[in-house]
């Protein structure tokens, strides 16, 4: 029975598991085990609490994208609304240009007309004393035509001016 390689396994396997037993390797496997699981929790809560800081953090960038997304859509309607009262205004102060310019060509035309007819009027009036001037001076000779002639260029000339 010495020689059977059973018995001396189980002889070994004996001595091994006694030695394990006496130098108390079982209790500092146990320990080392448990160190191991409680390392392994703590990571495992590290881990759960970093994916939580990430979920947080991820919600918060959302929320701030949302934030400008909205800031910026408010931004280009105000720049919209801006720019439409811009132009209403550039459009009322292109009209009120116009008919400030209309008025000035109308009161320049119509200046132009009242001077058109003052000289005109001044024209005419040469023309007729120069008429009268030919006609009486056909008809009345010497010294009495000289006479009335300057008189009656004197008085048209101040009934006229």
């Amino acid at each position: 029975m010495v020689t059977t390689p059973e018995l001396w396994v189980l002889l070994s396997f004996v001595l091994f598991v006694a030695l394990l037993v006496y130098y108390k390797i079982p209790p500092k496997v146990v320990k080392a085990l448990d160190d191991r699981a409680e390392q392994i929790r703590s990571e495992l809560d590290e881990a759960h609490r970093l994916r939580e800081e990430a979920k947080s953090i991820l919600a918060d960038y959302q929320r701030k994208r949302l934030d400008a997304e909205k800031e910026a859509q408010d931004i280009v309607a105000t720049a919209q609304r801006d720019a439409q009262a811009y132009a209403e205004e550039q459009r009322k102060v292109v009209t009120e240009t116009l008919q400030r310019r209309m008025r000035l060509a109308e009161e320049k035309i119509s200046r132009a007309e009242e001077q058109a007819v003052h000289d005109i009027r001044s024209r005419a009036a040469d023309v007729a004393i120069s008429a009268a001037e030919i006609v009486i001076a056909r008809q009345l000779k010497g010294e009495s035509a000289k006479n009335l002639v300057e008189k009656c260029v004197k008085d048209v000339g101040t009934k006229l001016n």
